[in-house]
């Protein structure tokens, strides 16, 4: 079992930054990639940054060169650091443990930007 907590969120003007934390727990060494999705109102949830045990990262086209994923492995955190803010990525952003058994996600936590 892990669990996953997000914290972080909160509203910003447009142009602004966020910086956004992923706490997880429990079964910690299963987990192969941590990963952050995002959920607007009305529409899917959709990948947004992923960072590996290797510590490759990915990220959605949407969102390159504005965020930056990392990761704190003596805290078990991973962040979603969300510079250049615009309006569209106003959502609840999840996080998302990857195990070869099942993913682990968290509740969310709202982003809201203003214009």
């Amino acid at each position: 079992q892990v669990q996953v907590v997000e914290s972080g969120g909160g509203l910003v003007q447009a142009g602004g930054s966020l910086r956004l934390s992923c706490a997880a727990s429990g079964s910690i060494l299963s987990i192969n990639a941590m990963n952050w999705y995002r959920q607007a109102p009305g529409k899917q949830r959709e990948f947004v940054a992923v960072i590996t045990s290797g510590g490759i990262t990915n990220y959605a086209d949407s969102v390159k060169g504005r965020f930056t994923i990392s990761r704190d492995n003596a805290k078990n955190t991973v962040y979603l650091q969300m510079n250049s803010l615009k309006p569209e990525d106003t959502a609840v952003y999840y996080c998302n443990a990857h195990t070869l058994g099942r993913p682990y996600w968290g509740q969310g936590t709202q982003v809201t930007v203003s214009s």
